[in-house]
């Protein structure tokens, strides 16, 4: 079974869902847990000016800290095995799924878990997702943890 999950984090409600399950299959399957903050530059194309760029990935950078820490302590209080690893990759989804895949790689993962927002329009037209970038492109299993609507239930 698994033995060793990655587990791609970007602080959304779909990847919170997605660190909740690999809390499960790791307790289930004894497995240990490798989660990832891959830091990207692809929303600032969106949304800033060249000169805010520096402030806002060192921003960026600090919400990555947080947010796998965090997920660190969620671990911990599960009583999962886990590491963590905050990566910088320029670009587009398919760099940070590029990214994504290269650690399990590494790390021989037996297991890619990561969210999935259902983003529609322009933006998912220019870009694509991360999520099916890595499953189109990985030969490991990935488990895509859905966004809950507010009207279902948890």
């Amino acid at each position: 079974m698994y033995r060793r999950i990655l587990l791609a984090l970007d602080g959304s409600r779909s990847s919170l869902n997605a660190l909740e399950q690999a809390v499960s299959m790791a307790l289930t399957t004894d497995a240990e847990v490798s989660a990832m903050f891959v830091v990207d530059d692809s929303d600032l194309f969106f949304e800033v000016s060249p000169g805010d760029r520096h402030w806002l990935m060192a921003d960026i950078i600090a919400y990555g800290k947080q947010v796998l820490a965090r997920a660190g302590e969620r671990f911990s209080a599960a009583g999962v095995r886990w590491s963590s690893r905050l990566a910088e990759t320029p670009g587009t989804p398919a760099k940070i799924a590029e990214a994504i895949i290269a650690e399990a790689d590494h790390w021989s993962a037996d297991l890619i878990v990561m969210g999935t927002h259902g983003h529609r329009g322009v933006r998912r037209m220019v870009l694509g997702s991360v999520s099916e970038h890595v499953v189109s492109k990985t030969v490991r299993p990935v488990l895509l943890v859905r966004q809950q609507s507010r009207g279902d239930t948890p």
